[in-house]
């Protein structure tokens, strides 16, 4: 970019920084894309047609809005265009700053208001939108999946907004469950850093970024309907240390007047979650067991696997349901009739599911959650499990479903552990829950997808320096030998030649390496296709290191969990699948 162009771009990210130097301006950035591209416009007899076709079987009917494409703006490119949204990122020592003072978290709704004002929009015309509003510790994004799902199967036209993305920016904003291609990303995205064209969709299914009072998102005043998933412990710094407390800022998503569905939570966030709704007027529900449901079609199969998904199934359900009801029949049908449990609760009705509900839960897709992919000889399940109940939840998954695959498996299987954990997270007790799931080897790794200049854009962070990557990196790997009670060597070391300053080379089953590339190589010793391409760089590797790999090489499989971050499965998803890049 040179020229005039080149210097209004400027301005405009200088516009950004001075503007709003509060955190988590890219993802108010990507919000705000996803609120323009959501805005109503005309109705188009052959989508409506099919789509009436899908209601009738469960005697719906319903308006429909179309879509129509952006102008591309030439000379800006997608690459540009990720680029000069990474530049929106705000720097660690700005976080650090506002987690101190503890800021007016009121603020970050003002500047979203803001934001969407300098791009041509108002917060009135998000009021007529069609959204499904979702926040929760856990299990919110996975709600959203099915929710969106099986009103995608009733033939709607479905936009989602989720972070944070797995490979590449543009996964955060779907259109038909797809993630929008690279040249619609980048034409409304230059137009958004200007101004907008609009496009349309019937419905958006809106996920929660951090908490839910002050996120970015809840500038959506009102919603059809907002569910809230499983909660826990997790962004204290930003949401408090106590389930009360983080019960408290979950619950600001409700409206008044909206529906609002919960699953069964933890002691002492539900009284919280109660309140919160009486002081705002929402009437709140909360969602019955999967197995309560009676579908007229056999057994409920889910698309996600995991104990822990039966109850973002059975949330999903009702939302679906509940955003069918209020959109498409009369107005005395929009709220569920309730039973009244012993503690004053309001319990949700399982109804019988639609045929088109069943087959949305089967077929819900949502990459990096409780996700296997098998190359050959190798089987990686991923799970971005990353508080201490998520991670309870990947245990137990993994455990069973890697028992399911070792008992037909040719021959004697090795197990090796990818780990990695961000932020203040309690990485240590986290890993301790892992032990019982008897790795054969533990691999550490920052989220660098790999330790070449070049790499995707779409995963550069600036809120945190390689070093201190390195040495969280280095920290986990002590805590895992204590955990396991193998000794703490007076040091450990990056394995990978002639990289950085070598330490005392150590002797057991735990290995650091720089990147992911480098630490799956390592793990698959060249039995996966996909990583021994020759377009991927070989790191070389001290011949010691090489050694150690022997068990690997004798396995007759490789079963890798790769777990800690969504960062982390998202690096390893950018080798493992290399159609999520392009």
């Amino acid at each position: 970019m040179t020229g005039a162009c080149s210097d209004v771009i400027t301005l405009e990210k200088r516009a950004f920084h001075i503007w709003c130097p509060l955190p988590g301006t890219a993802s108010r950035f990507m919000m705000l894309c996803m609120s323009r591209m959501l805005r109503r416009g005309s109705g188009i007899a052959a989508r409506l047609a099919r789509r009436d076709r899908a209601l009738s079987l469960a005697g719906l009917s319903c308006r429909h809005y179309s879509t129509e494409t952006a102008p591309h703006i030439p000379g800006m490119e997608y690459q540009d265009a990720i680029c000069t949204l990474n530049t929106l990122q705000t720097n660690a020592s700005a976080l650090e700053q506002v987690r101190r003072e503890r800021s007016n978290p009121q603020l970050q709704l003002n500047a979203m208001r803001a934001f969407l004002e300098r791009a041509g929009l108002a917060v009135d015309e998000l009021d007529h939108l069609n959204i499904i509003h979702v926040t929760g510790t856990k299990g919110k994004g996975s709600t959203c999946a099915f929710t969106e799902q099986i009103l995608r199967n009733y033939g709607f036209r479905t936009g989602f907004y989720s972070s944070p993305h797995l490979v590449q920016v543009r996964e955060r904003i779907r259109i038909n469950g797809q993630p929008i291609g690279k040249d619609l990303f980048t034409k409304y995205f230059w137009q958004v850093y200007g101004r907008l064209d609009e496009t349309k969709v019937d419905l958006a299914v809106i996920e929660v970024g951090i908490g839910g009072a002050y996120d970015c998102t809840n500038i959506i005043r009102r919603p059809w309907v907002c569910g809230i998933s499983s909660l826990g412990i997790d962004h204290t710094q930003i949401l408090g240390d106590t389930i009360e407390k983080i019960a408290w800022q979950k619950g600001g998503i409700f409206k008044p007047g909206v529906p609002g569905f919960t699953v069964r939570q933890p002691e002492g966030a539900m009284p919280v979650l109660k309140e919160r709704a009486k002081e705002i007027g929402c009437p709140l529900w909360v969602c019955p067991q999967l197995e309560d449901y009676q579908p007229d079609c056999g057994p409920l199969h889910l698309g996600l696997a995991g104990q822990h998904q039966r109850s973002n199934a059975s949330l999903a359900l009702q939302l679906s349901h509940t955003w069918l009801q209020r959109r498409c029949l009369p107005a005395d049908h929009s709220f569920p009739i309730t039973t009244v449990e012993n503690n004053g609760t309001l319990q949700a009705p399982a109804f019988s599911p639609s045929p088109i509900m069943v087959k949305g839960l089967a077929d819900a897709q949502w990459p990096g959650r409780t996700q296997t992919l098998k190359h050959g000889e190798v089987t990686y399940f991923l799970d971005g499990a990353h508080t201490m109940r998520s991670m309870q939840a990947c245990v137990q998954w993994f455990r069973e479903t890697a028992a399911q695959h070792e008992r037909s498996a040719s021959g004697a299987v090795a197990r090796v552990l990818l780990f990695n954990a961000t932020g203040e997270r309690d990485s240590a007790a986290m890993l301790k829950l892992l032990v019982t799931c008897h790795f054969d080897f533990a691999v550490f790794c920052p989220n660098i997808t790999e330790a070449i200049a070049s790499c995707n854009a779409d995963q550069q962070n600036f809120n945190v320096s390689v070093e201190n990557m390195l040495t969280r990196c280095l920290d986990n790997e002590r805590s895992w030998r204590l955990h396991n009670r193998l000794g703490d060597d007076k040091g450990t070391q990056l394995l990978i030649q002639d990289s950085l300053p070598r330490l005392p080379e150590h002797r057991g089953d735990t290995l650091v390496f720089p990147c992911i590339l480098s630490a799956l190589q390592w793990i698959t010793q060249g039995r996966d296709s996909v990583l021994a391409d020759p377009a991927k760089t070989t790191l070389a590797v001290k011949q010691s290191v090489t050694a150690k790999a022997a068990p690997l090489r004798e396995a007759a499989e490789i079963h890798v969990l790769i777990t800690g971050s969504l960062h982390l499965v998202g690096g390893a998803l950018k080798h493992l699948d290399p159609a999520s890049s392009k």
